[in-house]
């Protein structure tokens, strides 16, 4: 479950991008695409410190796994 305080637009701040409804929506359609047995942390369009960040948070089911899940959804 997502903790209550935590949107889509808190996990793009975190990965330290524009966190506006349409910079989050320009982002995935600019993205989107990914193909399946790319791992999201491998992704060509994070940098090392996103890429880090994404993986930790998988590895350690982090209060923002589910939100990176639903990203990485988006973006297939």
């Amino acid at each position: 479950m997502i903790a209550d305080n935590l949107k889509m637009n808190d996990l793009f701040m975190q990965l330290g991008l524009p966190n506006d409804d349409e910079s989050i929506d320009d982002f995935i359609e600019k993205n989107r695409g990914l193909a399946a047995q790319i791992k999201l942390e491998d992704a060509p369009f994070w940098d090392q410190a996103q890429a880090s960040f994404i993986e930790t948070s998988i590895l350690e089911d982090a209060e923002w796994a589910e939100l990176i899940d639903q990203l990485s959804n988006q973006l297939r």
